[in-house]
């Protein structure tokens, strides 16, 4: 392939994947659509400069604005999460989550953290997963006991844990809430104190509820005993791929340090310019945004249970996040449904469910999906829209319709939904592309 081609097809694959996203139907649980003025945001200057350090103690010069706006962000940050300190550096959730294993951990040391299959995220994952707690930062990882029925974690059941990993020397330095697979708030302020009493630093990994919490529809971790708060800049809280730290102020050293110069050097400035223009937008319209992606959820989640769907959490109402878990065993597995509905103009991701393992699943093809609605509210969808989308769904996956019938529908159903909404400006198309290149 001549280098002009390469140049070429790039350029177009861009702009197909814009028109795709246009006539479909997103709802990967961690993704979400930024206003146009994130958008402009990431495409600005700060894209191509360096400003290693904190504002005002910077390595290199030439951030006369770059402190500004990160100083507004920071800022932002701590009055919409309600912290008195805030670190808006991390280039992603993971960045975080390692700033943390950094300032409050040593290698060798033991966490508690959610299990993949019960919600829990990778960075939070053993060694022999590959996953980052133990594979870059060398900390032995237990599981939180975990009650199915309720899709949350066991107090009771993780204090006795706590108490028997002290007795035999392993108690835990570090205690990680939140995760990937999240229906129902975390028992945060159950166990914080019975924590803290063993000497525990509790990080709640707020990446995917982050939106929420903001919203006051969720939890809020740090009132609940929670010291530190990592998370996502983008899935519910709708900013450009980073992350954020939030704490209490006696913890801010740790994490800068964890930050720069531990894990990262230069932290990706445009996004932060990004990361403040959708806090500033979470204080307008946060509140309104979070209360309807929780009904959203739960008409979603509802609808498809109505249809026939293994939807988990019953016993609770389903979700009170932005998502859902979906058993999908009696029509299929989680992979070749997830790839159904993608032909359908549906996309949606696969999932390990609790049992799967035990059941000898695998990711690739697991027992249920997880489906996400942070995204189809941005668009402006409501609760009607919810019980369409499941039924786009259901004709996919258990009347087994032509996909390709169905992604014409979808299509149509999606020319109602163009503009981003909960913002301060959207005269750009949510997926409009943007093109900076004379075109020959």
């Amino acid at each position: 392939m001549s280098a002009r081609k390469a140049y070429d097809d790039v350029l177009r694959l861009m702009r197909e994947h814009h028109e795709w996203f246009n006539r479909s139907i997103p709802l990967i649980a961690s993704e979400n659509v930024p206003s146009p003025a994130v958008r402009e945001a990431c495409m600005s200057d700060f894209a191509n400069r360096y400003a290693e350090g904190w504002p005002g103690e910077r390595v290199y010069a030439g951030c006369v604005y770059i402190d500004q706006v990160e100083l507004i962000c920071n800022d932002l940050a701590r009055r919409v999460f309600k912290s008195e300190f805030a670190d808006c550096r991390a280039t992603s959730g993971v960045v975080a989550n390692l700033a943390i294993y950094a300032a409050f951990s040593n290698p060798g040391d033991w966490m508690m953290a959610a299990s993949i299959p019960t919600g829990g995220h990778i960075s939070h994952g053993k060694k022999e997963h590959a996953g980052t707690a133990g594979l870059v930062h060398g900390l032995n990882i237990e599981h939180y006991p975990f009650l199915r029925e309720e899709m949350t974690i066991d107090v009771d059941g993780t204090k006795k844990k706590i108490e028997e990993m002290a007795r035999d020397g392993k108690k835990p330095t570090l205690a990680m809430f939140g995760g990937s697979l999240f229906l129902f708030p975390h028992p945060v302020k159950e166990l914080s104190q019975f924590m803290h009493d063993h000497g525990i630093h509790i990080n709640y990994d707020g990446a995917h509820v982050a939106g929420l919490i903001a919203g006051g529809e969720f939890q809020d971790p740090l009132r609940e005993g929670a010291d530190t708060m990592t998370m996502s800049s983008h899935k519910t809280l709708w900013g450009p791929q980073g992350g954020i730290i939030v704490a209490y102020e006696k913890f801010a050293d740790g994490i800068k340090k964890g930050i720069f110069p531990g894990n990262t050097s230069s932290h990706h400035l445009h996004h932060v310019a990004g990361k403040a223009i959708a806090l500033a937008e979470s204080l307008e319209f946060g509140k309104d945004y979070a209360r309807q992606v929780v009904r959203n959820a739960k008409a979603l989640a509802g609808a498809l249970a109505e249809a026939g769907f293994g939807v988990l959490g019953e016993k609770r109402g389903y979700t009170m996040s932005h998502q859902m878990a979906v058993d999908v065993t009696k029509f299929g597995d989680g992979g070749t449904i997830e790839k159904d509905l993608e032909k359908a103009g549906i996309i949606l991701n696969r999932q390990l469910l609790p049992g799967d393992i035990k059941a000898g699943r695998h990711y690739m093809h697991p027992g249920g999906v997880r489906i996400g609605v942070p995204e189809v509210t941005r668009l402006g969808m409501k609760e009607s829209e919810m019980k369409e989308i499941a039924s786009f769904i259901k004709r996919v996956v258990v009347d087994k319709k032509d996909p390709a019938q169905v992604a014409k529908d979808v299509a149509e159903f999606r020319r109602q939904y163009q503009k981003v909404q909960y913002a301060f400006d959207n005269a750009v198309g949510a997926y409009e592309y943007i093109s900076l290149v004379n075109r020959r």
